[in-house]
């Protein structure tokens, strides 16, 4: 929802944009062009009339509803010492609808584990091609068991409220009955919290990116904690060329690559590979249905 523009809905990968009347149209002519009185109703519904109770998580950009759909805000940002205070002004919304898949993981789930313990795994993929649904379930199966493995206990560092989608603390997600989040936390914060509170046996987070995650990974590697996490990438040749991620690759911190992409639909497993870089796995093509 952008003010003074078309109301667009995407869906299988297209975009529409939404009639008066509540349907799909192509003709722009025809469709429902959001006012200042739609965006500000909006708003107070999905925050419950209370948006002042959402201040921390407006500061990064977005609030998380019930059912775990998230609605993302753009706006004219209010600054205080140089970093965000909150978001003034909202005029543009994005409503992401939660989306997860049980069973995504099923297929894959036997090449990270090894007798009881989980093999440090890390999902590259471009964005868009379903990694943050492929990490959820493998954290499901991890927490609840499959097959031979015996379920653990498993911390989730949840930035941006992706992966739990928790409501007031409450996941929205099934996440597995052996599964603690920490919920809105930045990732190496999180990670060392969870690492000293919860034991957990497994830590995951989605989208590492900085050199402090690198260094927090490596730490709890260390520690004996297993670790699943996602990154953005083409390959693992992609992941190693940037110099935050090299040590991860060169230094064989992962005992397994899986690779997404969107070239048979979201979701393609392009390969797995071990931390010498043998493929595991190269499907012809294998789609897990994200």
């Amino acid at each position: 929802m952008r003010k003074n523009a078309p109301i667009t809905v995407l869906c299988n990968s297209r975009q529409w944009f939404l009639c008066n009347t509540g349907g799909y149209t192509n003709d722009r002519k025809k469709a429902w062009i959001v006012n200042e009185s739609d965006i500000k109703q909006t708003i107070e519904y999905v925050s419950d009339y209370s948006l002042y109770a959402y201040e921390a998580e407006l500061r990064q950009g977005f609030l998380t509803v019930v059912g775990g759909h998230r609605v993302g805000i753009a706006g004219q940002v209010i600054l205080e010492h140089g970093r965000v205070k909150s978001v003034n002004h909202i005029s543009f919304l994005n409503i992401r609808v939660a989306h997860e898949i049980k069973g995504c993981a099923n297929h894959v789930f036997p090449y990270i584990v090894k007798g009881r313990r989980m093999l440090h795994t890390l999902i590259i993929s471009p964005p868009g091609c379903g990694k943050t649904t492929l990490l959820r379930d493998m954290i499901r199966l991890l927490s609840d068991g499959y097959g031979d493995f015996e379920g653990v206990n498993v911390s989730v560092v949840d930035e941006r409220s992706e992966i739990a989608a928790c409501y007031k603390g409450s996941p929205q997600n099934d996440i597995g009955i052996r599964t603690d989040v920490m919920d809105c936390c930045p990732k190496v914060e999180g990670m060392m919290m969870l690492l000293r509170s919860m034991n957990p046996n497994v830590i995951a987070v989605d989208e590492i990116g900085s050199r402090e995650d690198v260094e927090a990974i490596s730490y709890i590697i260390r520690c004996g904690c297993g670790i699943l996490a996602t990154v953005h990438g083409e390959s693992v040749d992609d992941i190693r060329t940037k110099p935050v991620f090299r040590k991860l690759v060169e230094e064989k911190m992962f005992d397994r690559y899986i690779v997404l992409s969107n070239r048979n639909g979201i979701g393609s497993i392009e390969n797995i590979f071990d931390e010498r870089g043998n493929a595991l796995y190269m499907p012809s093509p294998c789609v897990v249905g994200l």
